[in-house]
């Protein structure tokens, strides 16, 4: 049987922290069909507002993202969201 060796692929990837919303917005080029921001307290005004989680439109469906958790865009701009284990076994810096 033959075996095969996956062909390096640099991607990128942004990791969700409470505080940078701005900088997820500009990665997923301010789609939001595409990744939507669910806030922990929608009363509150907008300044304050902290978001608690991602749904990520997939080729494979929609997805949930949470804090800590990474975004990642495929070779084809697709977006999908990656446990940080998983992606600290898969990933590592090439360039920042």
């Amino acid at each position: 049987m033959a075996k095969y060796r996956k062909k390096p692929v640099v991607i990128e990837a942004i990791r969700i922290t409470r505080d940078n919303l701005n900088e997820i917005i500009k990665f997923t080029d301010g789609d939001d069909s595409i990744c939507t921001p669910f806030f922990d307290s929608p009363s509150r005004p907008n300044e304050e507002q902290k978001f608690a989680m991602f749904h990520i439109h997939t080729l494979e469906g929609v997805m949930r993202a949470d804090i800590g958790d990474w975004i990642i865009k495929g070779n084809n701009g697709e977006l999908y969201p990656c446990k940080p284990d998983i992606f600290d076994k898969t990933y590592e810096l090439v360039v920042e």
